[in-house]
Order: structure tokens, then C-alpha cells, then sequence
């Protein structure tokens, strides 16, 4: 459960770089609490949209408020609110982990050094890798650095700029549920960049698509959805065997040996479709296929084209 009260604003943000359009009139809000997907393709002015809210560039035309401030005039109270990772992280591979902490920690004036710096390796998992150089460190420590490193001065945000790359699976699939724990944990409200769809899919309250620095969609997955992926298809494990395209009034798709796929118009037509396959011979298993979020970006990229 997120709060609905809106801590990141936009409005209407232009950017262009040696006249070249990067954010081309983008509005979105973000919630407090929740984690945003923040989804689009390389290139797509992801990275820009995250240096404009902390800052560090500014934008040709529109308005930004973060936390309650403008990043152009109050760019100091927004990056005290702010925590970022980079895809490089900017750590310093001869030092420690801990060495590390502390060197960003004074930097950023935090109060009681030390003492935030044990709290972060022990949230963090780095607690037996602390006296460790970082140059040894796997990727995935690497990242998980990244973020202590992020969450030292406590923001109320999190920006985290493609964080899964150059993990493995595994890795990936670790610093995602670690991300998740610190949303549920200490509330921070987190933006997360990537063109990598399918591993933020369970992970995000909400989703904002951008292409060539436009906004395509935002909402929920469930929303989107329900918008855009107007047909569904269920694919039934069965040893009956239907010839022709059709049963009993639902269109099959394909049918391949212990498998039936049929095309549905709406998901209320699941338990009908099952009760006559039911009577009719043994299900083993029904699944909906085609409703992730990388079909339902490919189907909005459609339809904004």
C-alpha cells in the first residue's frame, strides 16, 4: 500500500541538446511510497529525465517540483532528499566498502558517520564484506554499494538508473527483492529506469512508458492493460483434441498436441470457457499467455505510432 499525495511533478518539460529534441513535452507525477517503473527503450531520455529532477541539468521549458521544491532554483534541497545510482555507481574500487561509506558520508555531511555507515552494510548484506576492497566485489555488491551509498543521507527518494545491469538472472532477481524491501521498509519512494521489462513487471505500483522523450502511457499494469490489451489468450493443458477453429463459441487459436490456446474477448470468459471444456473431457491446467508488460509495451508503441 502506497500513499496517493504526488512528491514528483512535471509539467510539460521540454530538453534538447545542440538542437536535437531529448524530452519532448513530458507531464507525469510520481506517488509518495510507491515504486514507479520508469520503462522505455535505450535512449528513450530516461537518464536525462532523471538528471533534470535532481538538478543537474535544467530544462529549456516546463516545470518540475520534487519534495516540494524546483530543481532548477532549489537544486541543493532536492539532492538533500534525493539518493541516485548511476549504472557506474562512481564507487572507488582500492578502497573498502566501509572506506567508501565514509568517504560519501563526509562528503554529504552526514550526521553520526559511523554509526550510518554499520546500519547500511548490515541492511545492505555487505557486513562481512566490509573491510573488502571494492575492486573484488562482484557486480551485484557493486550495485548493492551503489545504494548504501544512495541511502546515506536518508532521501525521501530513490532514483535508481537501470540497476540490473550486467547482473546474471540470479543477481538480478536478488537486488529487485532487495529493492522491495527497502520500499516496504523505510518508505522511500523509488524510481526505477530500465528497458529491461520483464524483471519489474511484479515489482511496480505503477508504470510510465516513454519513447523519444514522450510520454506514451502511464498507470497501473492492471489499467493499461485493460486499455490496450483488449483480447486475451488462454492456453489449456487437455487431452481433448478440437478440429476447426472454433468451440463452442470461442475462437481457437492453436492447437498442438495436449495444448489448446483460444483467443477470449474479455477474462470473464475464462470460467464459461472452462465448464464446457470440463464437461466435455479432463483440464489439467489454464493459463493466460500474452499479458505481460513487455506485450502490453509493444502494443502501446503501436498505437502511439
Amino acid at each position: 500500500m502506497y500513499l496517493a499525495q504526488e512528491i514528483i511533478n512535471l509539467e510539460k518539460v521540454d530538453k534538447s541538446f545542440s538542437g536535437i529534441p531529448v524530452i519532448d513535452n513530458l507531464s507525469f507525477t510520481v506517488r509518495r511510497g510507491e515504486i514507479l517503473g520508469f520503462l522505455g527503450p535505450n535512449g528513450a531520455g530516461k537518464t536525462t529525465t532523471i538528471r533534470l529532477l535532481n538538478g543537474v541539468i535544467t530544462p529549456d521549458t516546463g516545470r518540475l517540483t520534487v519534495a516540494g521544491f524546483d530543481p532548477v532554483t532549489a537544486g541543493d534541497e532536492v539532492r538533500k532528499r534525493c539518493g541516485v545510482l548511476t549504472e557506474s555507481a562512481a564507487l572507488y574500487g582500492p578502497m573498502t566498502a566501509r572506506e567508501n561509506l565514509l568517504f560519501f558520508a563526509e562528503l554529504y555531511a552526514v550526521a553520526n558517520p559511523a554509526r550510518r555507515v554499520e546500519e547500511l552494510l548490515d541492511v545492505c548484506g555487505l557486513l562481512p564484506h566490509a573491510d573488502k576492497k571494492v575492486a573484488v566485489f562482484s557486480t551485484g555488491m557493486k550495485k548493492r554499494l551503489g545504494i548504501a551509498k544512495a541511502l546515506l543521507h536518508q532521501p525521501e527518494i530513490l532514483f535508481l538508473d537501470e540497476p540490473t545491469t550486467g547482473l546474471d538472472p540470479e543477481g538480478a532477481r536478488a537486488l529487485l527483492d532487495y529493492i522491495k524491501e527497502l520500499n516496504q521498509r523505510f518508505a522511500v519512494t523509488i524510481v526505477l529506469a530500465t528497458h529491461l521489462l520483464p524483471q519489474v513487471e511484479a515489482l511496480c505500483h505503477r508504470f510510465i512508458f516513454i519513447d523519444r522523450g514522450r510520454l506514451l502511457a502511464e498507470g497501473t499494469f492492471a489499467e493499461l492493460a485493460d486499455k490496450y490489451l483488449t483480447t486475451l489468450s488462454l492456453q489449456v493443458e487437455t487431452d481433448l483434441t478440437i478440429t476447426g477453429t472454433e468451440f463452442r463459441g470461442f475462437l481457437l487459436e492453436k492447437s498442438t498436441p495436449g495444448f489448446l490456446q483460444f483467443k477470449l474477448e474479455r477474462k470473464e470468459q475464462i470460467p464459461l470457457l472452462l465448464k464446457e471444456l470440463l464437461a466435455t473431457g479432463p483440464v489439467y491446467s489454464a493459463k493466460i499467455i500474452g499479458r505481460d508488460l513487455e506485450t502490453l509495451y509493444f502494443r502501446i508503441k503501436e498505437e502511439k505510432a
